[in-house]
């Protein structure tokens, strides 16, 4: 990754209370299904000790050491950012329907056309079927762009996703670290 990525925000508009974590030409834009309401009443992205978020960026190799919500900015640094498809928070995503995500579509899309990120990793299924109108939607690495940018979808890290442990969060999450280091001739840690 790009490890002490020297770049400036491009944009820090809220996401329903949140900031986004953004700049452009980023090598990922982790895009979370939306806040949840802790994280809105707290201020920062991925905030319940319940999520796994941090953890999983940095077991995977993402970052060099365990970054805390309070810390969401240092993702720059490491050419990562972070937004969401739907900006309203909910007590859980299963809250949003389809229409949420098709509604908000547009405006993310200009944002990562805006933006020009090299990959955008949506965090569970539900938005990029919704998006990409596909019922089937397999984990990893996906055949379609998003307004040109290559698209995974990746499991969603919140506590309450119980279908995956810590172990096969980070095994996906790793998974696309090394094939986009691969892509890029970066050398793998």
């Amino acid at each position: 990754m790009a490890e002490n990525m020297d770049v400036q925000s491009e944009t820090a508009a809220p996401a329903g209370g949140l900031s986004e974590i953004l700049a452009p030409r980023l090598s990922v834009i982790f895009c979370g299904l939306n806040p949840a309401l802790s994280a809105h009443r707290d201020g920062h992205n991925f905030s319940n000790r319940s999520n796994r978020f941090w953890r999983v960026l940095h077991l995977a190799g993402f970052t060099p050491r365990l970054l805390r919500a309070e810390e969401e900015r240092e993702m720059l640094r490491y050419g990562l950012g972070l937004t969401s498809a739907v900006s309203r928070p909910t007590k859980s995503a299963s809250e949003l329907k389809k229409h949420d995500y098709i509604t908000a579509s547009p405006a993310l899309e200009e944002k990562i056309r805006r933006l020009a990120p090299g990959n955008l990793a949506f965090l569970g299924k539900a938005a990029y079927a919704a998006i990409s109108l596909r019922r089937q939607i397999e984990w990893g690495r996906q055949p379609d762009d998003f307004a040109g940018t290559s698209i995974w979808v990746l499991p969603n890290p919140s506590g309450l996703n119980r279908a995956f442990d810590l172990t096969r969060l980070t095994q996906h999450y790793r998974e696309m670290r090394l094939a986009i280091t691969q892509a890029t001739d970066q050398p793998v840690e």
